[in-house]
């Protein structure tokens, strides 16, 4: 499939920021080639209406997120809520249409990768069983390297095609607690995974022009290109 998977290892690990970093810069420059976004199951307010606000997608809700659930909890648990079930079947076809309908697709994962989708999977087995080619992000703080191994290792156990690490700036940090937090060659040492870049905090998530600018600083060449090689 033309798309890459966007997960991290924790809710609110920069997922958001990620994704939106890269459509700002696939908008920028490659405005000749059409781009999806999806967030495949959404639980209450948030990311999907954000990607409306922000970029012009000419999708509808529902091709955005075909699953969504009021109550701002893990699946399963606001399907119960809300008396439904987790139809894991509509959001795969969502999914097949828009790569076939867009020449790439960038797609958000909820939580983290081993955040629950159903009561037997998690989001680490979705894009195993999914084989979408998938990027992990990994907030700038203390215990990111154990958390990028444990997730790693989650990751090969579930057969993810991990195609790279962004760390991630959830808030301003100086250039040594980057470098002593996440030092980038033993996180890559202990993976056996690249890192791709780090994010810097961005004040204003909204400024496109920016946002395609920090992009270019990533290695686009895995994050981009790698969903197309397919």
């Amino acid at each position: 499939m033309n798309a890459l998977l966007i997960t991290g290892t924790d809710t609110e690990a920069g997922k958001t920021v990620l994704t939106t970093v890269l459509a700002a810069y696939w908008q920028k420059y490659c405005s000749g080639r059409s781009l999806g976004i999806m967030k495949p199951i959404q639980s209450g307010v948030g990311d999907r209406e954000w990607y409306q606000q922000l970029f012009s997608l000419e999708q509808s809700a529902e091709e955005i997120t075909p699953l969504y659930f009021q109550a701002p909890l893990a699946p399963p648990i606001a399907a119960i809520k809300e008396n439904r079930h987790v139809d894991l079947a509509v959001v795969w076809q969502a999914y097949t249409a828009l790569c076939q309908r867009r020449d790439f697709v960038l797609v958000e994962a909820l939580g983290g990768l081993g955040s629950p989708v159903t009561e037997e999977l998690t989001v680490a087995d979705l894009a195993g069983e999914w084989r979408i080619p998938t990027v992990l992000v990994v907030p700038v703080r203390l215990g990111a390297i154990a958390q990028a191994v444990a997730n790693v290792a989650l990751a090969r156990q579930t057969r993810v095609q991990l195609v790279g690490i962004v760390l991630n700036c959830i808030q301003p940090r100086t250039d040594d607690e980057i470098a002593n937090w996440t030092p980038a060659d033993l996180i890559q040492s202990l993976t056996n995974i690249p890192v791709l870049g780090c994010l810097p905090y961005l004040e204003n998530p909204a400024e496109l022009d920016k946002l395609a600018q920090v992009a270019s600083d990533l290695d686009l060449e895995c994050l981009l290109l790698t969903g197309n090689r397919q």
